[in-house]
């Protein structure tokens, strides 16, 4: 998907005009409408711009779709998941990765575990 296909996508989400998004942005309608369009790549600040002015994440306008074509639908949903993470407070981050830290550990010492048992009999 272009950017500028993903930019009217969240802006239509967002139930706004063209013309309003440009109003936010300070921009001549005729040319927030190309970028839109496909008809001029906009300059990263753009997006950055647009983004904020939709109320998204930038992340979200410029992630590669095709990345994920073979991607399964729960390896999708992981990465919008750890999308989401990196959206906390630092605090809130910690405390996920000790979560995940210590479920590791849990599973490592029951396959070590396990592994001691089979060898034992």
């Amino acid at each position: 998907m272009h950017i500028g296909d993903k930019i009217k996508k969240a802006r239509e989400a967002k139930d706004l005009s063209q013309k309003e998004v440009a109003a936010l942005l300070k921009m001549n309608p005729s040319q927030y409408s190309k970028i839109e369009n496909g008809k001029v790549d906009p300059q990263f600040s753009t997006i950055e711009k647009v983004a904020k002015a939709l109320g998204v994440q930038i992340v979200d306008m410029v992630a590669a779709d095709d990345i994920f074509k073979d991607v399964s639908a729960y390896d999708k949903t992981l990465v919008e998941k750890i999308q989401l993470v990196d959206q906390l407070e630092e605090q809130e981050k910690k405390s996920v990765f000790s979560i995940i830290d210590s479920l590791f550990a849990k599973k490592k010492l029951k396959d070590t575990l396990s592994s001691a048992l089979s060898v034992a009999q």
